[in-house]
C-alpha cells in the first residue's frame, strides 16, 4: 500500500486504480476523532442494528419478488407480455407528447413543400424541353437526322426479302455501313 501511495504522490493528478480507494489513494486516512469508550459502544451497536436491518430488508424484499412473480405466472403476466404493454405505453406516451406533435407537423410541412418544389421543377423542365425542341437548331438537327434516316433505309421495291443474294447486291444496309464506317463495305468470306 506504501509503494501505492508513493506512486499517487509522483503522479497526483492520476485516477485511482480499479478497486483502490480514492480517499486512500489521496494521502494516509486521519485518525479518528476521539471518543470515549461508551460512545464507541453506542456506535458499535447502531452499526449492527443498521447491518441487520438491511439484511431483514434485503429478506423482505426477495420474498416480495418470489410473491410478485407467482401472482404474474398465475395471470399468466409473461415477461414477452410486459415487454409489449411497455412498449405500448411508451409509444402512447411519445405521440401525444407536444414535442413530437410539433416535429410531425413540422416534417408534414415540409413534405407539401418539398412536393410543392418538385413539381415546380418537373414543369421547368418540361418548358425548357419544349422550348429545346422548338428551337431552329434542333429542328435542323432533326430535318438532317430524318434525311439520313430516308437515305440509310433500302426501299422496299428493289429488294425483296424471301431472296437473300438480292439483299447482298443491292447495296450496303445500315449494318453493313455501321460496321465498316472508314470505306465501302466489303464483302464477308464463305465458310
Amino acid at each position: 500500500m506504501e509503494e501505492a501511495a508513493k506512486g499517487i504522490q509522483q503522479h497526483p493528478d492520476s485516477a485511482p486504480e480499479l478497486g483502490e480507494d480514492a480517499v486512500t489513494s489521496v494521502g494516509p486516512a486521519p485518525p479518528p476523532p476521539a471518543i470515549t469508550e461508551e460512545e464507541r459502544q453506542e456506535l458499535q451497536e447502531e452499526l449492527f442494528k443498521v447491518e441487520d436491518e438491511i439484511l431483514t430488508l434485503s429478506q423482505v424484499l426477495a420474498a416480495k419478488e418470489r410473491q410478485l412473480a407467482d401472482l404474474k405466472r398465475k395471470l399468466g403476466i409473461t415477461p414477452l407480455n410486459e415487454l409489449k404493454q411497455n412498449i405500448t405505453k411508451t409509444w402512447q406516451d411519445v405521440t401525444t407528447s407536444n414535442a413530437y406533435r410539433r416535429t410531425s407537423e413540422t416534417l408534414s410541412q415540409a413534405s407539401l413543400k418539398a412536393g410543392a418544389a418538385i413539381s415546380n421543377v418537373g414543369s421547368v423542365f418540361s418548358r425548357k424541353l419544349e422550348d429545346v425542341r422548338n428551337a431552329p437548331t434542333f429542328k435542323s438537327f432533326e430535318g438532317r437526322v430524318d434525311t439520313l434516316k430516308t437515305k440509310m433505309t433500302p426501299s422496299a421495291s428493289t429488294t425483296d426479302p424471301g431472296d437473300p443474294g438480292d439483299q447482298e447486291t443491292s447495296g450496303p444496309t445500315s449494318g453493313t455501313f455501321l460496321n465498316q464506317p472508314g470505306g465501302p463495305p466489303t464483302p464477308e468470306p464463305l465458310i
